[in-house]
């Protein structure tokens, strides 16, 4: 993918900017009901029906998330599906105890990863301007902006997710070292977290726990 230049340049960017006002005319914000939805009154979820999770609603999923914003666009989240039996009894070796239960009853748990050679793929994710000597050479900035936008991702995921319908329940009781050798041995990926998904049994769910005020923890400056 190249980017365009001259006269195709001004008839993309004149249509990016008529897209976001019609947008906004359209859709204001969203309900009440639609944030209730996603953050306000979600719920991290630990127990689940036997409600399947299609691969298309999968699919839909994606689409959704790959639209959030990262740096520069680069996009360095990796999504492993983890939904056979074959599978989650790999993913369930790098679990602590109490974990098991709660991912081999969710249709589908992902592994939400990053990858660290992200950088490679500008030329089609960044194509106006060449940012890979940002990177090359790089570990550690290469690992900071990876883990970074990664978990941004992994996040507009679960709100992606429960916009559809599907419930979540992220899990970090895991050995992240065993997951990356038993799923991405040999690759520049290294997983982040997991991420239950599916259809909830709420006869599990506590009280909602508190939350900090405004005051608590927010300032201007």
């Amino acid at each position: 993918m190249t980017a365009p230049v001259g006269k195709a340049l001004e008839v993309a960017r004149a249509k990016a900017q008529a897209d976001v006002r019609e947008l906004r005319q359209r859709i204001g914000r969203l309900s009440d009901d639609a944030i209730d939805l996603v953050l306000r009154s979600a719920r991290s979820h630990y127990a689940w029906t036997d409600k399947p999770v299609s691969e298309e609603l999968l699919h839909e999923l994606f689409e959704i998330m790959i639209n959030g914003a990262t740096s520069m666009n680069t996009l360095p989240a990796r999504f492993v599906f983890v939904r056979s039996p074959e599978g989650k009894a790999r993913l369930a070796k790098s679990l602590k105890a109490k974990n098991i239960d709660k991912m081999m009853a969710a249709p589908v748990t992902v592994i939400v990863a990053y990858d660290v050679e992200f950088w490679t793929h500008l030329p089609f994710l960044f194509p106006h301007e060449d940012r890979r000597p940002h990177f090359e050479g790089k570990p550690e900035h290469c690992e900071t902006t990876a883990f970074r936008n990664g978990t941004l991702q992994g996040a507009y995921l679960m709100i992606a997710a429960r916009a559809l319908g599907l419930d979540v329940g992220a899990m970090s009781g895991f050995s992240n070292a065993i997951v990356d050798e038993e799923f991405f041995a040999g690759t520049p990926l290294k997983s982040n977290f997991l991420c239950n998904l599916g259809y909830a049994d709420e006869t599990a769910l506590f009280q909602k726990l508190p939350r900090f005020s405004f005051d608590q923890v927010c300032s201007f400056a």
